[in-house]
């Protein structure tokens, strides 16, 4: 193996117009919250609240419930109603929009049975007014659009959506790019000023700006973010490199043959948008219920009206009653059932490292088949260290990890640092090294306490041709049958010890995959890792299925096949190459720690990059779930009991239940759904 030295840096970004992109359209939450915001909820229900306040005080049947009269003035007896009017239309209308939508659309629900309740309850507060017996329906109605916003605020708040993924895609670009004119002079130009077929200069840690071919030079290149390949890939003359990808240590020039649309990068740009577009829009819980509940309240109102006509009632009876039935028909308490528990659901999560970004993920978490996990920087902590050690009789394994250490101290490598970081993983303290020198292809050497040490792979070992023990030789190609690299520590013409440098596998990962297999969910690995690679890990953490050596657009596909099984897909995943496969998947979850194009992609953000949280995942989905199908009973229950009362089925025994007392049991139900919800908090995760 080459011991090349890779310098490390940092992608620059822009927010240019590199590459020719569109930001698909993300539809979050109901239909009928479409162009709606938590702000415009937020600052109608805070008005409406203040504006209801002297409709309830000077409402006659709050003042005889609670005994108490305020001072009467010339119009007073007007205030219910003009403030009553001003909520009416000023926090009404959105719900009237609504309702106007789903007529439109042929998807009746909350919004259509909002806007009939409060219609029905404002023209007949106008016809009360104007001559017609009865009581009028002001502090109800004030009261119902509060509640109905606070609640619609709530929601809104709940739901978050996957903006940016395509807009961080194209910050692995850089801004500018050296191009290379025909008497070798360099010039610095914008990306979008490059052409097919241009000669440019990528420095050492620069971001390649172009797909293209090399010409000349040698380097080794950070394709991870494209392929997922863990270790950077050795580019010379006439090998490919990607916009996108970041440079090692060397200088290349590289000709262009792909540029704005027709790099890889866009492709995959084009297939998390494909694939974001195509995701399922199912309505939430509390939409449905809601969409059958109206069909229950319009028919229930209507039989209510031609009965009691046709039995020979008065019409101002009739209509008390279909106004009663439309009262406590009306979802006050489902306008909370489910975006309560959500909101609580999403805090309890936050509070154990689960950022919840689409609630539709968390709720078809409950339902998963398969998680599918990326490997590099999920499963494995995307970095190099020391998996193993043999060494000679005459050093210890720390011995010989704290000499090889004290080697590379000078070197910026990753074979460098993975020996470095190991050694301070144990504890160990690197003495200081003299006389670093790089061997080209072969490694690197230096003096250690006074002692002449080289370390390098077997290259190293070739070009001095000196004899290698048996143990040495046969430990290497277990390594290199395991797809991890050997990399030697020789003094003189004695080699004193062989490491296998490799992604080393997160502690967690063990307990999370054996966590989810306790569930009865299978586990699998998705990676652009070579297949030995793949298949050490996998057998070492006991998982179900492994797809090695996959490209990005492969990944997605991958995802697509297992779902045609008729499986349920979580995908995990820290890196911009999993973003297609993570849009593609049911349920998508985010290592924290990974880029911001995939915690932007995903449903469920791990924060402290654990994937041990996966279950805790599961296990809150489920909760979830449980707390939602309770309050949508508690919120609906009571409209088997209510609804025929307030159609007046008991009135020959003399129980009827007036307007007023139908909002009082309607807002009782709210106050239940609050309590259950509520509960979710003790959930142990």
């Amino acid at each position: 193996m080459d011991h090349e030295h890779h310098h490390p840096s940092s992608i620059e970004s822009s927010n240019n117009n590199k590459l020719s992109q569109s930001s698909p359209s993300h539809h979050t939450g109901h239909n009928q919250h479409i162009g709606h915001n938590v702000e415009m909820f937020r600052n109608k229900f805070w008005v409406c609240l203040i504006i209801s306040i002297p409709v309830l005080l000077w409402d006659p049947m709050i003042q005889q419930w609670f005994k108490y009269q305020l001072p009467s003035f010339p119009g007073s007896n007007f205030i219910p109603a003009v403030f009553g009017t001003i909520v009416f239309i000023y926090g009404g209308w959105i719900f009237l929009q609504g309702a106007y939508q789903e007529l439109v659309h042929k998807t009746p629900g909350m919004m259509t049975l909002i806007s009939l309740a409060i219609n029905v309850a404002f023209f007949y507060s106008i016809a009360v007014m104007l001559g017609l017996k009865g009581h009028t329906l002001w502090w109800e109605l004030a009261t119902l659009i509060s509640i109905m916003l606070l609640g619609h605020w709530i929601e809104m708040r709940s739901i978050s959506q996957a903006q940016g993924a395509l807009q961080e895609l194209a910050k692995l670009l850089p801004d500018t790019a050296i191009l290379l004119t025909d008497d070798e002079s360099t010039q610095e130009v914008l990306v979008e000023q490059l052409q097919e077929g241009d000669l440019i200069l990528i420095r050492p840690g620069a971001s390649i700006p172009a797909d293209g071919m090399v010409q000349s030079g040698k380097s080794s290149v950070n394709e991870a973010m494209i392929t997922g390949e863990s270790k950077p890939v050795e580019k010379k003359q006439g090998e490919r490199v990607l916009a996108g990808t970041v440079n090692g240590e060397g200088s290349l020039r590289v000709k262009i043959a792909g540029i704005g649309d027709k790099t890889a990068l866009a492709g995959i740009m084009r297939l998390v948008e494909q694939a974001q577009s195509s995701r399922s829009r199912a309505q939430a819980l509390a939409d449905r219920a809601a969409f059958y509940l109206t069909l229950v309240a319009i028919g229930s109102g209507l039989i209510t009206l031609i009965g009691w006509l046709l039995s020979g009632s008065t019409l101002d009876f009739a209509i008390t009653r279909v106004v009663t039935v439309l009262v406590i028909a009306c979802p006050h308490a489902l306008g909370l059932a489910i975006p309560l528990v959500i909101a609580i659901s999403t805090t309890l999560g936050a509070r154990n490292g689960l950022l919840i970004r689409d609630r539709r993920g968390l709720e078809e978490a409950r339902n998963l088949d398969v998680v599918v996990f990326d490997k590099t920087g999920t499963l494995t902590m995307g970095e190099h260290r020391v998996i193993q050690t043999v060494t000679d009789k005459s050093i210890d394994n720390e011995e010989a990890l704290r000499l090889a250490a004290a080697v590379e101290r000078d070197s910026e490598h990753p074979i460098a640092r993975a020996l470095q970081k190991s050694a301070e993983a144990v504890g160990i303290e690197i003495p200081p090294s003299q006389n670093f020198r790089a061997i080209p292809g072969q490694g690197v050497q230096a003096q250690v306490e006074g002692r002449e040490f080289q370390v390098g792979g077997p290259s190293l070992l070739k070009s001095e041709k000196f004899p290698i023990p048996e143990e040495f030789n046969d430990a290497a190609h277990r390594f290199g049958e395991s797809g991890q690299a050997a990399i030697y520590l020789v003094e003189g013409e004695k080699v004193l010890a062989v490491f296998a440098i490799a992604d080393a596998i997160r502690p967690e990962s063990y307990e999370a995959i054996r966590n989810l297999h306790q569930l009865g969910i299978q586990s699998a690995m998705l990676t652009g890792d070579s297949e030995a690679v793949a298949e050490t890990v996998a057998k070492e953490l006991d998982i179900n299925l492994v797809f090695a050596q996959v490209l990005p657009e492969d990944k997605a596909k991958k995802i697509q096949d297992l779902q045609k099984q008729g499986k349920r897909v979580a995908m995990v995943g820290d890196g911009v190459n999993d973003a297609p496969a993570l849009a593609t998947a049911d349920v998508s979850i985010a290592i924290g720690a990974g880029t911001d194009v995939v915690v932007e992609a995903g449903d469920v953000v791990l924060v402290r990059s654990d994937p041990r949280d996966i279950p805790r995942i599961i296990k809150l989905s489920k909760a979830t779930y449980q707390k939602m199908i309770q309050n949508l009973w508690w919120a609906a229950g009571y409209n088997i009991i209510a609804l025929p009362l307030a159609a007046g089925a008991l009135a020959w025994a003399g129980i009827i239940l007036a307007p007023a007392v139908g909002a009082v049991l309607m807002s009782a139900s709210t106050v239940m759904v609050s309590i259950n919800a509520q509960l979710l908090r003790r959930v142990q995760l």
